[in-house]
């Protein structure tokens, strides 16, 4: 298609592409600020380090190479129920149970770091700050009953007075996101409409389908054009309608 045809497709219809548009903008709007539930994710490090057991003997490449492949496998244990029931068990006032505390938590690495992360999300950022923090005390302290080795250390805790911003509430990126779309999908929902029609509506679109010349064309009269042919049908009529005496009469 030209790029006159395809200016041509988009223009006829441009109310309905305004339309998805901004019925996409304002609702992905109203769900932004009035319906969205604000989420909060607190966080807690934790750094696996191989503790000196011969008199303080200095870290090498070997032990830091151990530390790292065993972050693995403490991913696993900190989701494990051997941690979560002990985290029930020891704060209770939490009201959760072992399942509900081993879905939200998430742990994570970097490539080549002996650093954990551990994350909670939450409605309440204090709630989650409190969970994450036992959840790492717990699993310092079942660790080396679990491995047989101490090897863990609490490098931070989350922070219970820190202002929290929500990980899942950004209107402005909401309704960029919403444009965007909603843009492209009333755009496609045009051309796929013009495709579908096959009526012939211009004397063009018949000279280019049935390869013939055009010898006539009606034109479309609109209800205005209408009442005013007949406004003028109706003077003539009255005044052919005057008795040639009327003014003699009178």
């Amino acid at each position: 298609m030209e790029l006159k045809q395809i200016f041509r497709i988009v223009q006829k219809k441009w109310w309905l592409i305004a339309t998805i548009v901004i019925i996409s903008i304002v609702a992905t709007g109203v769900k932004s600020f009035y319906f969205t539930t604000p989420i909060y994710a607190a966080n807690a490090k934790l750094i696996v380090n191989q503790s000196s057991g011969d008199g303080g003997a200095s870290l090498t490449a070997s032990t830091i190479q151990t530390s790292i492949f065993l972050i693995n496998s403490y991913k696993e244990i900190i989701k494990s129920s051997a941690i979560m029931n002990k985290v029930v068990e020891d704060y209770p006032d939490l009201g959760l149970n072992a399942w509900q505390l081993s879905a939200k938590i998430s742990v994570t690495s970097a490539n080549n770091s002996q650093v954990m992360n551990l994350i909670y999300e939450d409605t309440s950022y204090a709630r989650a700050a409190q969970i994450v923090n036992a959840v790492s005390t717990v699993f310092k302290e079942q660790i080396p009953h679990i491995m047989n080795v101490d090897n863990i250390t609490i490098l931070s805790e989350a922070d219970m007075t820190a202002t929290p911003v929500p990980i899942n509430v950004n209107p402005i990126m909401n309704l960029l996101i919403s444009f965007v779309v909603s843009l492209m999908l009333a755009i496609g929902l045009v051309f796929i409409l013009d495709y579908l029609d096959d009526t012939l509506k211009t004397e063009v679109q018949v000279s280019e389908t049935l390869d013939v010349p055009v010898l006539a064309v009606v034109g479309t009269i609109s209800k205005s054009d209408l009442k005013k042919s007949a406004r003028m049908k109706s003077k003539a009529k009255t005044k052919v309608g005057e008795s040639p005496y009327a003014t003699i009469n009178q």
